[in-house]
C-alpha cells in the first residue's frame, strides 16, 4: 500500500483517506454499503487512490466530486464511474477554469515528499466524460445507506455536500473546515458562500467531514463560520475583492 495516503477509520463502513503530506491536507471519503461503495472526491491525484480503496472494499464505486476542483478531482482518472453536479460537468470536459501552470504551481506551492514515481512535468488536469450528473437533493443508494447531494454554491457553481441523514454526517469538502475559506476566484460568489452555510446549519447533523486539514472538527464550526460571514455582510463587504477576514480557527478570503 503507499505510504502517499493515510487511511483512518470513521466507523465500521466509512473512511478517511488523506494526504497529509502535502499542505493542501485533502481529505477524501470512502462509504461502503451493502451493494455499492461511494469515494467522495478523489485527491490530488498524484498517487493511485484506487489502490487503497480496493484495499478496503471489494465493491463496486462510484466516485463523486464536491466540486471539480484540481485537488478534488485529481484521482478521477482510476475509476471508471463518475459524477459530478450539472453545473460543473463542462470543467471537465475542457473547460477547466484555471490554466494548468497555474495547477503545478499550486500543487508545488511547498516543500513536499511527493511518491517517486511522480513528475510534475506529467501532471495534467482530469478531463473526462461523467457517468452521472448530480442535481440538487438526488439520492446515492448504496444498499442500506442513502446519501443525499445538497447543492451549496459559493466556493464553486455545481459544489454539493453530501449528506447521510441517518448517521447524521456531512461531508463538507471545501465550505466548512478549520483554515481558510476561499470565496475571491472568479467562479466563487461570497453570498452564495454565506447563504449555502446557512443551509446546511439547518441540518441535523451529528458530525462535519471536511476536505481538508484536521479531520476532527466541532459541528459548532458552522455556527461560528456563519456568523463570520454575518459580520461581513454587516460592514458591507461581502463582495469579492474585500479581502481577508481572521476568525481565528478559520479565515474568509473574499
Amino acid at each position: 500500500m503507499s505510504d502517499w495516503f493515510t487511511v483512518e477509520k470513521i466507523d465500521a463502513q466509512t473512511f478517511a483517506i488523506s494526504e497529509y503530506k502535502h499542505w493542501e491536507e485533502t481529505h477524501c471519503y470512502l462509504l461502503c454499503g451493502r451493494e455499492r461503495a461511494l469515494l467522495i472526491d478523489t485527491g490530488l491525484g498524484v498517487a493511485n487512490i484506487k489502490k487503497i480503496v480496493e484495499n478496503l472494499t471489494d465493491l463496486p464505486v462510484m466516485a463523486v466530486v464536491t466540486h471539480a476542483h484540481w485537488d478534488h478531482i485529481g484521482g478521477l482518472r482510476y475509476f471508471d464511474n463518475i459524477a459530478v453536479h450539472e453545473f460543473e460537468k463542462d470543467w471537465l470536459s475542457g473547460h477547466f477554469p484555471l490554466p494548468l501552470q497555474v495547477i503545478k504551481n499550486n500543487l508545488t506551492k511547498f516543500p513536499c515528499d511527493f511518491p517517486t514515481n511522480f513528475n510534475i512535468d506529467n501532471y495534467q488536469i482530469f478531463q473526462g466524460e461523467p457517468q452521472k450528473i448530480l442535481h440538487d437533493g438526488d439520492l446515492l443508494d448504496l444498499g442500506d445507506r442513502l446519501i443525499q447531494a445538497v447543492h451549496t454554491p459559493g466556493h464553486s457553481p455545481g459544489y454539493c455536500c453530501f449528506y447521510e441523514p441517518e448517521r447524521g454526517y456531512l461531508f463538507s469538502g471545501d465550505l466548512v473546515y478549520k483554515g481558510c475559506l476561499y470565496a475571491f476566484y472568479p467562479t466563487t460568489e461570497p453570498r452564495f458562500f454565506y447563504n449555502s452555510v446557512k443551509r446546511v446549519r439547518k441540518l441535523n447533523l451529528a458530525r462535519i467531514l471536511p476536505g481538508h486539514h484536521q479531520l476532527n472538527i466541532p459541528v459548532s464550526l458552522i455556527d461560528e463560520i456563519e456568523a463570520g460571514f454575518a459580520q461581513i455582510e454587516k460592514s458591507s463587504k461581502l463582495k469579492q475583492g474585500s479581502g481577508l477576514f481572521d476568525f481565528g480557527d478559520f479565515q474568509i478570503h473574499i
